[in-house]
C-alpha cells in the first residue's frame, strides 16, 4: 500500500505503508541512534512527531515489552529507510510493524530518509502529514502552515494521576513531564522510594510527601508552557534536592531566572559528546529535545554551567550557586544509548543522603 508523507513546505515523500493506517500530523524530526528503535518510539519526549530513523534498517530485532519507555506511545508516525522483513530475537515477541498497528501508529519506509534528514537540517523542524494520497495536498500544505502539533504535548503525554515506584530506604518525588521508565528503573537500583506527580502539582503537595529529593523527568514540547511547574520549583528547590533532566533541566533553568530557546533542528540520538567542564572529561550522552538553555540569560541567575556540547555549544548542565539542586540536558539513564553518564544519579543519591544526614543532626 503506497503511503506519502506531506510536509509544510509542498514537498512530498512517497513510499510504502507499514504499521496502522491512521492518517497523522505531526512535527517531522530525526534521530541519529543506530539502535534503539523501541526505546525511541515509545519516548513520550516524542510525543506528537514524527519520527525520522537516519540508520537505514531498523526492526530487525523485533519488539519486546521489558523495552518500553512508556505504555501508550504518544508519537505519530515512523519513517525509516527499510524495515526488516524476518526480525529474529531470542527476546522478541512481536515485530515492529505489528506493535505499531497495535499502538495505532502509521509507518513508512522505503523513502530516502538521507534527502529527508538533509532538508530538515536545512530548514528545520518541518510539520508532517502522512496520507494515503496526493489528491488534497494544497489543502494539506494549507493546513500544516496552522496547526501547532506538539502545542500541550507534554499534558497529554504524562500521568494525570499520582502512582509509586515502590521501594526502600530514601524517598523521591518524580515530576512527570513525559516519563521515561528507565529513570524509575535508575532510581529503583539505587534504592528509592518513589512518588511519581503530575507536572500541575504544587509546591506544598509535593513537601507533603515528605521527599527527600525531587527529580523532574523529560518530556515533550516547549518548557515556557509549564508555568505551574516552574513556580513550584523555584519553591521546593529551597527546600529539598532537586536533579532535573531534559525537560527537567529547561524547567530549572526557567525558574530560576533563565530563559529558553527553540532549535532549529534539535538533538536527538545516542552520540552527542558532552564535557563536564569541572574534570574536562567528556561523555558520549543519549538526547531527545527541540529545546535548550539561552546562554545569555543566564548572567543574572544563581546558575552555573556545569556542561557543554561538543559539536554545537549548547548548555547541557547546570548547577545552583547555592542550593543542592542541578540538572542535566542529556539522559543519563540512557535507554537506549552509552551509560557514560550514569554517575549522574549516584551524584544525585550522594546528594540527598548528605543533605538528609545533615537535616538528622540540625
Amino acid at each position: 500500500m503506497q503511503r506519502y508523507l506531506i510536509l509544510e513546505d509542498g514537498s512530498t515523500y512517497a513510499g510504502e505503508a507499514f504499521g496502522a493506517t491512521t492518517i497523522t500530523t505531526g512535527e517531522v524530526v530525526f534521530t541519529t541512534g543506530m539502535t534503539g528503535y523501541q526505546e525511541a518510539i515509545t519516548d513520550q519526549s516524542y510525543a506528537d512527531q514524527i519520527l525520522v530513523f537516519t540508520n537505514p534498517l531498523i526492526g530487525n530485532y523485533g519488539i519486546n515489552v521489558d523495552d518500553n519507555e512508556a505504555l501508550n506511545p504518544q508519537i505519530k508516525g515512523v519513517i525509516c529507510h527499510q524495515v526488516a522483513r524476518h526480525p529474529s530475537n531470542w527476546r522478541m515477541q512481536e515485530s515492529l510493524p505489528a506493535f505499531l498497528k497495535r499502538q495505532e501508529i502509521p509507518g513508512l519506509m522505503g523513502v530516502d530518509t538521507r534527502q529527508l534528514v538533509k532538508q530538515i537540517r536545512a530548514h528545520g523542524t518541518l510539520r508532517g502529514k502522512l496520507v494515503d494520497s496526493l489528491d488534497k495536498q494544497r489543502a494539506v500544505v494549507a493546513e500544516l502552515k496552522m496547526v501547532h502539533p506538539t502545542v500541550g504535548a507534554s499534558r497529554r503525554a504524562a500521568t494525570p494521576t499520582p502512582y509509586p515506584n515502590p521501594g526502600s530506604k530514601r524517598n523521591i518525588v518524580v515530576i512527570d513531564f513525559g516519563l521515561k521508565h528507565s529513570i524509575l528503573r535508575e532510581l529503583a537500583q539505587r534504592d528509592c522510594n518513589t512518588i511519581v506527580l503530575p507536572a500541575d502539582v504544587s509546591a506544598q503537595a509535593v513537601l507533603d510527601y515528605h521527599p527527600d529529593g525531587v527529580l523532574l523527568s523529560n518530556g515533550p514540547g516547549d518548557p515556557t508552557e509549564q508555568t505551574v511547574a516552574i513556580k513550584m520549583v523555584a519553591e521546593i528547590e529551597q527546600h529539598v534536592p532537586v536533579f532535573g533532566i531534559c525537560m527537567g533541566h529547561q524547567v530549572f533553568a526557567l525558574a530560576n531566572g533563565a530563559q529558553t530557546f527553540q532549535m532549529k533542528f534539535g538533538h536527538r540520538g545516542f552520540n552527542h559528546p558532552v564535557k563536564n567542564l569541572a574534570t574536562g572529561e567528556i561523555a558520549f550522552t543519549s538526547q531527545n529535545h527541540g529545546y535548550a538553555v539561552a546562554p545569555d540569560s543566564l548572567s543574572e541567575t544563581a546558575l552555573t554551567v556545569t556542561h557543554l556540547e561538543i559539536n554545537d555549544g549548547v548548555i547541557e548542565g547546570l548547577k545552583h550557586q547555592k542550593y543542592p539542586a542541578f540538572s542535566v540536558q542529556f539522559h543519563p539513564d540512557a535507554a537506549p544509548g552509552p551509560h557514560d553518564a550514569a554517575g549522574l544519579f549516584d551524584q544525585f543519591v550522594a546528594t540527598v543522603d548528605a543533605v538528609k544526614e545533615e537535616k538528622a543532626h540540625a
